[in-house]
């Protein structure tokens, strides 16, 4: 059935609420599961990392080498899927990834435990866990550049913070479902197959997501004269690269310590209860929700880097009265609750302008491979290592300020890089 002229031009109208959309479900799901995979660290330990006999500590650290072992995977799915996104379009590599994040998620879902199938059910996992690592590496680069190529002209600060706040979304789906699950299972229950049940839900969200992101068509920008595929992706300049994980490194790193690893570490450090853990993670993606697309607005008023400094440097300055503030006994549920969701939206303010930033320090014919790359590279040292990093470092030392000196000393960098030359549009 051919389309009228009218028909195409509502199409076209419609195109940008579209990707919104297409991008947002696919950005969801991938966040939801590593997500729900933080969130259930301490079960999933027991479970897949812990034979019998064995050491909760030791098997806790297992899980998150494998939780950041996906992360390392990232760089390769972002120079694989990147360079196919800028050479045949955004499109079809949308579509590939988020098919694979899919089913690797739901395939963990339906894995036989340690006690059902011996040393082969970490391995197992853990091979899921890769898969998802090279599909996220191709996620964000395509789709930061869909969501910043679709944007209306001075609206690429908003339309890229969705990325953003579709990640907190994930985060905050995740940890819904397992304080949902946890109060309405017993520990038993959830323990033996309610874990279960968040992974499986990715089937029906990555349905809603391939059904979308296959009539979206492709970008206007990449659909420009000398940028689609018959010239190809240009090569990235190394120092970009480096320079923009710089920028970022401090809103991967705050990012996980404060909405990811703080159910495990208030578990394992402070003796708090699990669902008291999830209940103050969920404050803090709150905060970090409410924050992204006012940052990702105000971007595109006064620069990206204004605000991303303005966040990174409240961590550096109240990284470590934050846990203090945890750890005190004598602090009241209220003041941890305002102070843990202050943490979600400080880092919101790098969450919000971070992706139209990144894109605009490339070419729309190495966009996706060179911020893919920038993003993976900086998630797989300091995001995907967070929780290994803190873990250890508390067993082995006793210090649980930590976390707080992680994130502080990420940031710092962050602001030194941010504070260099802009390289970018918007500066």
């Amino acid at each position: 059935m051919r389309l009228t002229f009218e028909d195409r031009e509502v199409r076209e109208r419609n195109q940008p609420l579209r990707a919104l959309a297409a991008g947002s479900v696919g950005n969801f799901i991938e966040w939801y599961e590593f997500g729900v995979y933080g969130y259930v660290a301490t079960v999933v330990a027991e479970r897949f990392f812990t034979p019998a006999g064995g050491s909760a500590a030791e098997g806790l650290v297992r899980t998150y080498a494998s939780f950041g072992l996906a992360f390392f995977f990232r760089p390769l799915g972002a120079a694989l899927f990147g360079r196919l996104a800028d050479r045949l379009g955004r499109r079809p590599v949308l579509i590939l990834v988020v098919a694979l994040m899919t089913g690797a998620t739901a395939l963990i879902g339906v894995l036989p435990t340690y006690a059902q199938a011996g040393a082969l059910a970490p391995w197992l996992l853990t091979f899921l866990r890769v898969v998802q690592g090279l599909s996220a590496g191709g996620e964000f680069g395509g789709a930061v550049a869909m969501l910043t190529e679709f944007a209306p002209p001075g609206r690429r600060g908003l339309y890229g913070a969705w990325q953003s706040f579709t990640v907190a979304l994930g985060l905050l789906g995740g940890a819904g479902a397992a304080v949902g699950l946890s109060v309405f299972l017993t520990a038993d229950q959830f323990g033996s197959w309610g874990w279960r049940l968040p992974f499986l839900l990715a089937l029906p969200l990555g349905a809603l997501a391939l059904w979308l992101r296959i009539g979206l068509d492709e970008t206007p920008e990449f659909r420009e004269p000398g940028a689609g595929p018959a010239v190809g992706a240009v090569r990235v300049p190394v120092g970009a690269i480096a320079l923009a994980a710089a920028r970022v490194m401090g809103w991967s790193a705050a990012g996980y310590t404060f909405l990811v690893v703080l159910p495990s570490y208030l578990q394992a450090a402070l003796h708090t209860g699990f669902r008291e853990a999830l209940l103050a993670t969920v404050v803090a993606n709150l905060g970090f929700a409410a924050a992204i697309l006012p940052a990702g607005l105000l971007s595109d008023r006064v620069g990206r880097r204004p605000v991303m400094l303005t966040g990174a440097g409240l961590v550096v300055v109240l990284a470590l009265p934050l846990l203090h503030l945890l750890q005190d006994p004598g602090t009241s549920a209220a003041a941890k609750g305002a102070a843990l969701c202050g943490a979600g939206a400080v880092v919101g303010l790098m969450a919000g302008p971070g992706p139209a930033l990144l894109a605009e320090m490339f070419p729309a014919r190495a966009r996706c491979t060179g911020l893919g790359l920038a993003y993976a590279l900086s998630n797989a040292v300091f995001s995907g290592c967070a929780g290994l990093i803190i873990t250890e470092a508390v067993r082995r030392t006793g210090n649980l300020d930590v976390p707080g000196y992680y994130a502080a000393a990420t940031c710092a960098v962050s602001v030194l890089a941010l504070l260099g030359p802009p390289r970018t549009k918007a500066g």
